[in-house]
């Protein structure tokens, strides 16, 4: 769990480090155990008068095609200081006139202990079409529960945030990253 100064440390990093050319705006940082996602936002194609809805949705897919060629280099140098000083993967992706592409990012295993009666819930979507495999079901789950408890969730970190700085506070607190080790290191 990261708190929030840390979130908005990281964030603020990526800002000044992205070359300012790159996205029009810096639009989400988000970070986990793995890995650190950029999404930034990218300007839509030129209108075309009279253009279709599939017109448009593959100018805009064209769009973000040319923009990750165009600029792997750029985000593959910021990905590797941040990789190094962060001690996690970088993914990559942008937002175009409302739609989100993802480029990169991590598909970490998670291990987990299930009773007959949750592998059932599983077994039960993959049988109803909904998901091919044990793995995606789950993944269906976690998404599905991500999308109504938003506000559940946000409650539950604010909580882990506060224990994390009445832990910092005590004896054993962390110590800042430029803060020497007892042995000088």
């Amino acid at each position: 769990m990261i708190t929030a100064q840390k979130q908005e440390q990281l964030r603020g990093w990526f800002i000044g480090r992205i070359p300012d050319d790159l996205f029009e705006e810096l639009a989400e940082v988000t970070v986990d155990r793995e890995e650190i996602t950029v999404i930034g936002r990218i300007p839509g194609p030129r209108p075309v008068e009279d253009a279709s809805p599939a017109e448009r949705e593959a100018a805009i897919e064209g769009r973000i095609q040319e923009f990750r060629e165009r600029t792997r280099d750029a985000r593959i140098a910021v990905a590797r200081d941040a990789e190094h000083r962060f001690g996690r993967k970088v993914s990559w992706g942008v937002e175009c006139d409302g739609g989100r592409a993802l480029f990169t990012h991590v598909a970490a295993p998670v291990m987990t202990r299930l009773r007959q009666s949750e592998r059932l819930v599983l077994d039960t979507l993959i049988a109803g079409g909904v998901a091919r495999s044990r793995s995606e079901a789950l993944a269906w789950c976690v998404r599905l529960v991500q999308q109504h408890t938003d506000d559940w969730l946000t409650e539950l970190r604010e909580s882990l945030e506060h224990v994390q700085r009445v832990r910092a506070q005590g004896p054993d607190g962390e110590r800042e990253e430029d803060e020497p080790t007892a042995d000088g290191e």
